[in-house]
């Protein structure tokens, strides 16, 4: 047979807009696979001439899904910028909304987007292979995801303001405080919310890891990748979402290559393009771009839930450590190349991100009225780099100022940008693996699916889309109706 090309457009189940195209050659086996992302990126410019105060307000608008982010990082940067150190009930607060947004974020990716590809089974209608299949098959386990969701969902709202665009971090801490029965009723939402994260565990553990076929499925050479890992770690290369600024690679042996401030991403991080896409493809520097394999000469590295686990050394609550200690283990060890573990690693975090609230909630300082310290125009500094870990992993957020505060230069990589290049490598060998001599069915396209969507990629984040088809082509008639001039803008 000729060549052909096999195209899912759209990619479901993620946040945004992509497309996967892949080519076959002559046999009809695959010889390349594209994961594409038809968005466009543009707040960079958006926010240039803005007040950095102001950006704060601006940048949770990239994305619906992941605003928070967006709000914490650009707030890390601003503090730079004004050279203050917020207080510790700044802190506290700040660090619960990452972690409220994280346990928001993970269930609706696992519960809504990956559970349905392991647990309602292959001849699953379209039209129920998710959250609603889910809720059909297990509904008090739907029930109380929802449940617990929306616990997050207040909590965001309770310090943000607002859930899905906060507004109250500002330079120097957060414009107002929580109450002490505002801190009980968080306290009572993330003691359930660390039930829950047992349960989720428990029912991974019943319905996938018992499960011999779907433990293969996992255990699938088309599921692995031997690559580098990248995560935020804290003073004793323990798990963290919000309060520290160094970031810590691995190899994919699990030693440790790099260790830098936040400050320093530029001296480690470059970026690749491709004409197809218009997301980038960022590499370590130090080690440089080979293309979209997986060799220890090439830059390419992950970030995520799994990710973070293989950097780290440790978790410091009691059941978030222990449940990853046996995720490790029937994983084979650690580090763990399996790309469909990031599912089972954002399970492992839901827990975490429950116990470490409730720490946070009964800590007297938290409803302290001393939530921020004033900054003025006279102390900017002029350039300030903010790093968290959002759900998907390490956020960039790079300000330049004049010295009035307003921004001249900016810079953003989000998570999904960052597992760019090791999406398309997994897409690629998932096509090789559910694709053979022209042969494939609904299954197998829905298994290639499987591979990017256990990086949970929010594109709307990544690429910052807007409204409407970006490609343009303008043709002008004359009076007669001849085409006479055709314009073509390719982006």
């Amino acid at each position: 047979m000729s060549g052909k090309v096999v195209t899912i457009d759209p990619a479901t189940r993620l946040e945004g807009l992509a497309k996967i195209t892949v080519v076959l050659n002559d046999e009809g086996n695959v010889k390349d696979a594209y994961y594409q992302v038809v968005e466009l990126r543009g707040f960079e410019r958006f926010v240039q001439g803005r007040p950095i105060e102001e950006v704060l307000r601006i940048t949770p608008r990239i994305c619906g899904v992941c605003p928070i982010p967006h709000h914490l990082a650009p707030a890390k940067a601003a503090d730079q910028i004004y050279g203050v150190d917020p207080p510790k009930t700044a802190k506290l607060l700040r660090e619960i909304l990452a972690l409220g947004h994280n346990i928001h974020s993970h269930i609706l990716h696992f519960y809504a987007f990956a559970l349905p590809d392991f647990v309602l089974g292959e001849k699953t209608k379209p039209s129920t292979h998710n959250i609603l299949g889910i809720y059909q098959a297990f509904p008090e386990i739907a029930k109380e995801a929802i449940k617990i969701r929306g616990y997050a969902q207040k909590i965001q709202a309770m310090i943000g303001a607002k859930a899905t665009h906060p507004v109250t971090v500002i330079p120097g801490g957060i414009s107002k405080g929580i109450t002490q029965e505002q801190a009980e009723e968080i306290l009572k939402m993330t003691k359930e919310a660390i039930e829950f994260g047992k349960l989720g565990l428990k029912v991974f553990d019943d319905l996938v890891v018992k499960n011999d076929k779907l433990m293969s499925l996992i255990d699938m050479d088309a599921y692995k990748m031997e690559s580098y890992y990248k995560s935020v770690v804290g003073p004793d290369n323990e798990l963290d979402f919000y309060q520290y600024d160094t970031v810590k690679i691995v190899n994919s042996k699990g030693k440790e290559v790099s260790k830098y401030n936040a400050k320093e991403y530029l001296d480690y991080i470059s970026e690749h393009v491709e004409p197809w896409s218009y997301l980038k493809f960022p590499y370590l520097k130090k080690i440089g771009w080979k293309g979209f394999v997986a060799e220890p000469d090439n830059g390419l590295y992950r970030v995520n839930s799994l990710a973070r686990l293989n950097v780290i050394d440790k978790i410091k609550t009691p059941l978030a450590q222990e449940a990853m200690e046996d995720m490790f283990k029937v994983l084979g060890g650690k580090p763990s190349h399996h790309t469909l573990g990031f599912n089972w690693a954002r399970l492992v975090e839901i827990l975490y991100c429950g116990e470490r609230m409730k720490e946070i909630a009964e800590d007297p300082d938290v409803f302290s009225d001393k939530y921020r310290t004033p900054v003025t125009k006279s102390m900017i500094t002029g350039e300030g780099v903010g790093v968290i870990e959002a759900p998907r992993g390490t956020l960039y957020h790079h300000y330049k100022t004049n010295k009035d505060g307003r921004v001249t230069d900016a810079n953003i990589i989000v998570a999904t940008t960052n597992n760019n290049a090791a999406i398309c490598l997994s897409v690629k060998q998932a096509a090789q693996e559910m694709i053979q001599r022209g042969q494939y069915n609904d299954d197998g396209l829905n298994k290639i699916e499987m591979a990017f969507r256990a990086y949970d990629p929010c594109l709307a984040c990544a690429t910052h889309s807007l409204p409407g088809q970006m490609p343009l082509q303008v043709e002008i008639y004359d009076q007669n109706k001849k085409l006479v001039r055709t314009l073509k803008r390719k982006f």
